[in-house]
């Protein structure tokens, strides 16, 4: 490959564009590369070393590459008139993994000339512009913005996948059920549209997991059971916890663990001084296991109401 090519290539992490190539090379040299077998064009006017691309399968050329180059290829192509979206702006986002074969979901303003390719699918969108606050860069990649992405991949997903991305997203403070709510108003035809408004009151009263989820809809609530507080801030000492489910009259705070956190033994020492340290400003810490709470709904509400009834007393 001519030297100076290369070093372009080099350049752009195994991705060259042809206006790039031809302001240094004239354009056979480019042409040359792609019959030499070095350089494989893998969208209108966008190429990447051939050592990048997978073995030929029935694929489009596209989605034989690295999914993170693949997605940098689609925006090259786009060249500023398009922002990762769906999907592929949950992967940027990190709330789903990159995986090789993906579809890249590329979204563009309706006027916009561009249409979707082998691999690659284009969602023209009215009124969309590619600058903030509509999009941002984020990793390098021009990505929509999380609660339209979200909002957009929602009916994408297996029905049995779609609450994951949104709760984490919520749960690692990227953004607010209040913010969820205004993206899903311009969605009105979204399907499962009540399931996700539900979702996001269940997320604005402070549940922050499946299982709180689960536990706010079949077991801590009915007759007896107190309007418990979430993700309630408390500081015995020096730290801030973060409790649950509070019980402020009683001074009890509901604690769910998560099947993941079953066996560790790390966790479970912090957990317990977690809990000595609530102890020293009067405050009860009641663990259940996710097996109990879904395998034992009775039982553990009758446990939490006596509980609850003996503190009060």
């Amino acid at each position: 490959m001519n030297v100076v090519l290369r070093d372009l290539v080099k350049l752009g992490r195994g991705l060259v564009t042809f206006g790039a190539a031809r302001q240094v090379v004239p354009q056979w040299t480019l042409q040359q590369a792609c019959r030499n077998g070095e350089l494989v064009r893998v969208l209108p006017e966008v190429f990447v070393a051939a050592t990048l691309v997978g073995a030929p399968s029935g694929d489009a050329v596209l989605r034989r590459l690295d999914p993170a180059l693949r997605q940098r290829a689609a925006l090259a192509w786009a060249d500023g008139c398009g922002a990762l979206s769906h999907l592929s702006a949950l992967s940027v986002w990190g709330l789903r993994p990159r995986a090789v074969g993906d579809l890249v979901h590329l979204s563009t303003p309706a006027s916009a000339s561009l249409r979707s390719r082998p691999g690659l699918v284009v969602h023209r969108r009215r009124g969309l512009v590619i600058e903030p606050p509509q999009v941002v860069v984020r990793q390098g990649l021009t990505v929509t913005r999380l609660e339209q992405a979200l909002v957009e991949s929602w009916p994408a997903l297996p029905a049995s996948e779609r609450r994951a991305p949104v709760i984490r997203a919520v749960s690692d403070w990227l953004t607010t059920p209040e913010r969820l709510s205004d993206a899903l108003e311009s969605a009105p035809k979204l399907i499962d549209r009540a399931a996700f408004r539900t979702l996001l009151g269940r997320l604005a009263d402070g549940c922050r997991s499946p299982l709180e989820i689960w536990g706010h809809d079949k077991v801590f609530t009915g007759p007896g059971m107190p309007a418990f507080r979430r993700q309630v801030p408390m500081r015995p000492g020096r730290r801030t916890i973060y409790l649950d489910m509070f019980a402020e009259r009683e001074r009890v705070n509901i604690e769910l663990d998560g099947a993941a956190t079953h066996g560790d033994p790390r966790q479970w020492e912090i957990d317990r001084r977690r809990d000595a340290l609530l102890a020293t400003i009067g405050i009860l810490v009641v663990r259940f296991a996710h097996r109990r709470l879904v395998c034992e709904v009775d039982a553990v509400r009758r446990e939490t109401l006596a509980i609850l009834a003996i503190r009060r007393n």
